[in-house]
């Protein structure tokens, strides 16, 4: 959206961090967004587990990104406590604990789950 550029996804980069080579992460890559696409294209609900970061959520044509909160803390440098008031209170649906079920998260509480 906007004038933001997307950029491709820096594999050598992800391998060295990884300890893996270059290839794994292709493929591991491959294989999720392959997955992902069956997933959807069989109308499954899907939530995407990205471990320090949060959860992706995709249920029909609803798309959603939940934060962990120490996740938000390590970026904007400021604690972030539960039922906290933002300067934007939308950003508050945006937080979830690592705690809740991801099931929970979604309205039907169906979802495949990809850790």
């Amino acid at each position: 959206p906007g004038d933001k550029e997307l950029e491709p996804l820096k594999y050598a980069k992800v391998a060295t961090d990884a300890s893996v080579s270059r290839r794994k992460v292709e493929g591991c890559i491959l294989g999720i967004t392959s997955l992902l696409s069956h997933c959807l294209g069989k109308g499954e609900n899907v939530a995407l587990v990205l471990r320090d970061v949060g959860v992706l959520l995709i249920e029909g044509r609803r798309v959603q990104m939940k934060f962990y909160s120490d996740f938000l803390e390590r970026i904007t440098g400021k604690r972030i406590q539960e039922g906290a008031t933002f300067k934007v209170p939308q950003l508050l649906d945006m937080v979830v604990s690592r705690m809740v079920p991801v099931a929970s998260l979604t309205l039907t509480g169906r979802v495949i789950i990809f850790p």
